[in-house]
């Protein structure tokens, strides 16, 4: 208590640096991650996918993020592990801030669409084990979260996958794929408010005093999803055939259709995001700030000022626009050729499939879905659509993400209990 009294200013102005520096990681892979389908596929520029991201992902965080944050991330820690030592918590979450965001800025500079989620649980198990001892631990925890390496991007793919096929059996492989499109496309646009609206309800509206069941979270988003496809189709509807461009490529009018669809879709996508991811950067910013402002309090719950989601929000968006175009890069391009199209089916699939995991519990990562969903619709042209050894160095990055957190936030713990201890 007395370290935390002594020291308590200090290890706040930390906290914010921390919490800066690794929501800007977050902006830098993470929401690279959730624009890279949209950006690759043409729909939108990088500076307009900026834009979006920053006004959805902050849309998202605060609407369906929450204010309240558990101190104790994903329950990786037994919390009588540090039962009248508030201090190591202190030093193990600036720790797995420090190390976090390092970790996630070295692999957006190689490129490598890392997860946030497992950098963060990576860190804080890191610290666990050298500061409070390998029982401390939730081992459970952690071989569910090896097991969504799987789970994340097949779910995803399958669902992409599907979609594409739909899109081929529907639109493109008709006798007017151009009227198809028009015809087809407010349906699609449909199911991107439809699977938003649900992602928004699903999570909970608690803060707002809103509790729907399951059957009015259902009726409230179709009854969005209607809206959403009717602005779809007076957006569809001013599309006109580029007879110029049909010449070379029989489909290119179709991809125009498709165009405002991504918009949709990338916005979904950055709200899904905002809602689900925001509290790895700003989660272990909160817990140090509760337990220096209850002087030394250690709470399983932490409430989120609007100023720690105004600084998650602000990190998250200059990560983006100074950092994210290499990860966006390497999602939209270097994968699989991506044109509106195939980017439409793996953004949506990722948002259902964020869906699916805030309904029945399973701990994905963001990431992975929007890998295995670009995956997934390359493999509607077959294996030989998908670049294997850029996936091949995806895959060892995600290997790497867990013990790479954990040897970096050891570390820090050690020098942060040396120099305040």
């Amino acid at each position: 208590m007395d370290i935390i009294s002594e020291w308590g200013t200090v290890f706040f102005a930390m906290a914010v640096i921390f919490g800066l520096y690794m929501t800007w990681s977050i902006g830098a892979n993470d929401v690279a991650n959730a624009m890279g389908t949209s950006v690759g596929s043409g729909a939108v520029t990088v500076k307009q996918a900026i834009i979006i991201a920053a006004i959805f992902e902050f849309a998202g965080a605060f609407i369906a993020g929450g204010t309240v944050t558990k101190t104790i991330r994903k329950g990786i820690i037994d919390p009588d592990a540090i039962a009248g030592s508030p201090e190591l918590l202190v030093y193990g979450m600036l720790a797995a801030l420090l190390a976090a965001g390092i970790w996630l800025m070295v692999a957006s500079t190689r490129g490598w669409p890392v997860s946030t989620t497992h950098s963060i649980v990576g860190a804080i198990v890191g610290f666990a084990v050298a500061g409070l001892g390998v029982d401390a631990v939730n081992w459970a925890k952690i071989g569910g979260i090896v097991a969504s390496w799987l789970v994340s991007p097949l779910i995803g793919g399958t669902i992409a996958l599907l979609l594409m096929m739909s899109v081929r059996k529907l639109i493109i492989n008709t006798d007017d794929p151009f009227a198809k499109a028009k015809t087809w496309g407010p349906f699609y646009v449909f199911l991107v408010g439809w699977i938003v609206s649900l992602v928004t309800m699903f999570k909970g509206l608690k803060h707002l005093n809103l509790e729907l069941t399951t059957t009015e979270s259902f009726v409230w988003a179709t009854i969005i999803g209607v809206a959403v496809a009717l602005v779809g189709k007076l957006l569809i509807n001013r599309v006109k055939v580029d007879e110029t461009a049909d010449k070379e490529y029989r489909y290119a009018s179709v991809e125009k259709v498709f165009t405002p669809l991504m918009i949709f879709t990338a916005a979904a996508m950055a709200f899904a995001h905002g809602s689900n991811d925001v509290a790895n950067g700003i989660g272990p910013l909160a817990a140090v700030v509760s337990i220096v402002q209850s002087g030394g309090e250690v709470t399983q719950k932490a409430g989120i000022p609007i100023w720690i989601l105004l600084l998650g929000g602000t990190g998250i968006v200059v990560g983006l626009a100074t950092m994210g175009y290499k990860v966006m890069q390497t999602i939209g391009t270097k994968i699989t050729e991506l044109t509106p199209t195939r980017g439409y089916c793996a953004t949506l699939a990722a948002a259902t499939t964020v869906v699916l995991a805030s309904k029945t519990g399973l701990p994905v990562s963001t990431t992975q879905i929007a890998v295995g969903c670009v995956m997934g619709v390359g493999l509607a042209r077959g294996v030989g659509a998908l670049d294997l050894r850029v996936i091949g160095s995806i895959v060892v990055s995600w290997i790497v993400t867990l013990p790479a957190g954990a040897i970096l936030a050891a570390l820090f713990f050690f020098l942060f209990k040396g120099i305040f201890g």
